[in-house]
């Protein structure tokens, strides 16, 4: 993608229906961007159906879901779920009797993990077994999942996988300096990307956050063309992180976290929704606006540009509503402080010379640098230290409401979608949420 192309417009759902089928392909582990668009599939009266990567046993075996694991993950999805293993990567695969590429990895330590070459064409054998074990899965999924969609139902596959970080205790680490580190801590992401380590990492991301994608939509083609031959609607969606434009000085502009390494995958994860959508599959790939979850918080200052979104709530006409989440976010923060000083903060981060190489779009992932890693990492220390609660933070109330707003723009704009890859931008954001929580204090007053 040469330039971002942002979701522009509020649209409604005109397709899906009660009784259609919504298929999270991914598990649902606490919170994240999943549970927005599971909403409204709910909202809609849709049938839920999701699946499992199902668990490891004390042999590294991968089993289905016990009865009470079971239990617990539908409850939590809402819906039936699939107990296939669908567990994605090839870090835990291996050829029959050999080592995984994990167990590769133990031998590496601080002081050697740059220099210590791994055996690619070995590696290759492990991808290639992780690869043959997760299209078998899906290909039984798919089966399954055929007889659970009755004629003149349309179907919405929601795809959520993504990370595939091997558990090595030296990337732990590293990861540790890279994403965490200031000063005499700071470790360059580029070392790490150019190491041998890195390398079989950004290949496990490719696997789990983009090349899945592909396996959903070749392994379901047989369901597409059932459906679609019927004249209903088959919709694929996943989630991508590429940057997204938030006020900055007044105007709307792209930024990013930076590093963020699982970006390689991210582009690969939109070069296929491309390919598919050239091929006449509706698919499409959204890039949202970075939030708190379980995974991300690995990212210090990853939730920077999330608080600007109290600006553009204001911008786009948030009236008495966008005012009343100002004040709620004003009393996390410890009497001596005012959202105003938070936003000063961030405003002092953005216009800093040290950011500016960082706002090229085109350059996307680059690697950190110590200057950008230490003003990152002290803003966000500094503005969490301003809170009454580190645990209460005005980062994850405003995630909860990107969260709300990401589910219900992707499942409306999944109706007639205009491209493989769009941006969801503050600006849309904001005007999902003042319209919607608008209606909502509508009907109330009613």
């Amino acid at each position: 993608m040469k330039n971002p192309v942002a979701v522009n417009r509020l649209a409604e759902n005109t397709v899906f229906r009660k009784g259609d089928v919504f298929v999270l392909f991914g598990e649902l582990f606490g919170r994240g961007y999943a549970t927005g668009l599971l909403d409204e599939a709910k909202r809609a009266g849709m049938t839920i159906v999701g699946v499992t990567v199902g668990r490891r046993d004390e042999n590294n075996a991968l089993r289905p879901l016990n009865a009470e694991e079971l239990s617990e993950a539908e409850a939590r999805l809402g819906g039936k779920i699939i107990n296939i293993p669908v567990m994605a990567g090839f870090d835990l695969d291996a050829p029959e009797g050999g080592p995984t590429p994990t167990e590769l990895l133990t031998k590496l330590t601080l002081e050697n993990w740059q220099t210590e070459k791994l055996d690619w064409d070995y590696i290759q054998k492990c991808r290639d077994a992780g690869t043959a074990r997760f299209k078998n899965a899906v290909s039984e999924v798919m089966t399954v999942l055929d007889g659970m969609i009755g004629e003149g139902r349309n179907v919405f596959f929601a795809h959520t996988m993504a990370g595939g970080i091997p558990k090595a205790k030296v990337f732990l680490v590293i990861a540790n300096r890279i994403y965490k580190g200031t000063a005499a801590r700071h470790m360059s992401s580029q070392a790490l990307i150019e190491s041998d380590l890195g390398k079989l990492i950004l290949q496990n991301f490719d696997e789990v956050s983009a090349i899945t994608f592909q396996h959903l939509i070749d392994a379901s083609a047989a369901i597409r063309a059932r459906v679609e031959a019927a004249g209903n609607q088959v919709r694929y969606t996943a989630y991508g992180y590429h940057g997204t434009a938030v006020l900055i000085d007044g105007d709307y502009r792209w930024q990013t976290y930076t590093n963020y390494t699982q970006g390689y995958a991210k582009m690969r994860l939109e070069g296929i929704a491309e390919k598919a959508w050239g091929a006449g599959i509706k698919a499409s790939v959204y890039n949202c606006p970075e939030i708190r979850t379980n995974s991300s918080d690995v990212f210090t200052g990853i939730e920077l540009p999330l608080i600007p979104l109290l600006l553009a709530l204001k911008k786009e006409n948030g009236g008495a509503w966008a005012e009343s989440q100002w004040q709620a976010c004003e009393k996390l923060l410890k009497d001596e402080f005012s959202m105003k000083d938070v936003l000063q903060k961030i405003t002092d981060m953005q216009g800093s010379a040290v950011m500016r190489p960082f706002y090229d779009f085109s350059a996307w992932p680059m690697a950190n640098s110590q200057e950008q890693a230490d003003l990152t990492i002290s803003t966000s220390n500094e503005i969490s230290q301003m809170h009454r609660d580190g645990k209460a933070l005005i980062s994850d109330l405003l995630s909860v409401f990107v969260v709300e707003a990401t589910g219900k723009l992707i499942f409306a704009e999944s109706s007639e979608p205009t491209g493989p890859v769009q941006w969801l931008n503050h600006d849309i954001v904001a005007r999902r949420l003042n319209a919607s929580h608008a209606e909502a204090a509508a009907e109330v007053a009613a």
